[in-house]
């Protein structure tokens, strides 16, 4: 009988330890303080089990088996719609599944458009979310009327916004035109002219326009954060000298299709982009810089430098002369 008696205490035990760790494990994470709301992305493909892992992995559950027990028990696999939902701490696992069953959705589409993009390549990252087309959105960039305090001076064309349609991480409400979607991205670019940089490019001579098409050659040229502003300032000293810029991103820009090593060929193709052609600088930006790109051009480093080369490492040998320059082909190669 006590035999009896202690494996039911043990059971009993066991079965209350295991309510209690339920318990616990269905209760919100940040109950008892208040918590800020945060984005969950579910992606297309992604199911009850890899939700219930990110939820975890970012604190707004305290265990995903439980969550995903409870998942599964409410069939939440076959309801689950991709998209972006507010979460917070505060809520328990079942209010998490609420929301995903009820589609308490944002109503937003979050997009994210990486520095250098051209502006085809933007067209398609916005279009690729199902917001709108790509003809839509070239259709307002002819026609939209500009709603921004940067005057953008371009041909009604489709690389009229070519460069200032602005690199970030961006919520586009479902329901929006093409012509606001544009205009959103515009407003962000707007944000980076300020009375700062409109001195510092007075002072350096460049206009608007060119300041972003310089700083797009810079956010092609560069892939180290360091060498962003000594490019920007070997790129101000030739244009002082009326030396060509000799850039090989322009030469990329006018391949549209990107090559691991550029040809004589290649650099003597007649386009007004072709800056071993051409003195100056181009007729318009090549990509959309992003923030620390622009800035490079109007903080660009104090040197004397007049030629650069990419290393195999990603970033870059500078000279002051050519024959500076040669060492550094012999020494790391390239152009």
């Amino acid at each position: 009988m006590r035999k009896i008696k202690g494996i039911i205490f043990v059971v009993v035990l066991i079965i209350c330890l295991l309510l209690g760790w339920w318990r616990w494990a269905t209760l919100p994470h940040a109950a008892d303080s208040p918590a800020a709301s945060e984005v969950l992305t579910v992606t297309p493909g992604m199911n009850a089990r890899q939700v219930a892992q990110e939820l975890e992995n970012r604190g707004f559950i305290r265990n995903a088996t439980v969550f995903l027990i409870l998942a599964k028990q409410q069939n939440l696999d076959a309801s689950l719609r991709y998209g972006d939902y507010m979460v917070s701490q505060a809520d328990s696992p079942q209010q998490i599944i609420n929301k995903l069953l009820q589609a308490s959705w944002t109503g937003e589409v979050r997009v994210t458009i990486p520095e250098g993009y051209t502006t085809e390549q933007i067209m398609e990252t916005i279009s690729e979310k199902g917001l709108c087309s790509k003809e839509a959105l070239y259709t307002a960039i002819r026609a939209v009327p500009l709603d921004t305090a940067v005057a953008i001076d371009a041909p009604a064309d489709e690389h009229r916004l070519d460069g200032f349609l602005f690199p970030d991480t961006y919520f586009f409400a479902t329901q929006e035109t093409p012509e606001e979607i544009i205009n959103k991205l515009l407003r962000r670019f707007a944000s980076e002219y300020t009375k700062e940089a409109e001195e510092r490019l007075r002072s350096a001579g460049l206009s608007l326009r060119e300041w972003v098409i310089l700083a797009s050659i810079v956010e092609k040229e560069a892939k180290k954060a360091e060498d962003r502003p000594v490019i920007a300032g070997v790129f101000l000293n030739r244009l002082t000298i009326h030396m060509k810029l000799q850039s090989c991103a322009t030469i990329q820009y006018i391949l549209g299709t990107p090559k691991a090593v550029l040809s004589t060929k290649d650099l003597e193709i007649p386009s007004p982009y072709n800056t071993y052609l051409h003195e100056g600088l181009p007729p318009g930006p090549i990509a959309s810089p992003g923030h620390a790109a622009l800035q490079a051009v109007i903080y660009p480093a104090d040197t004397d430098y007049l030629y650069f080369l990419a290393k195999s490492d990603g970033y870059h040998a500078f000279a002051k002369t050519y024959t500076e320059h040669l060492q550094n082909q012999r020494q790391y190669g390239g152009n």
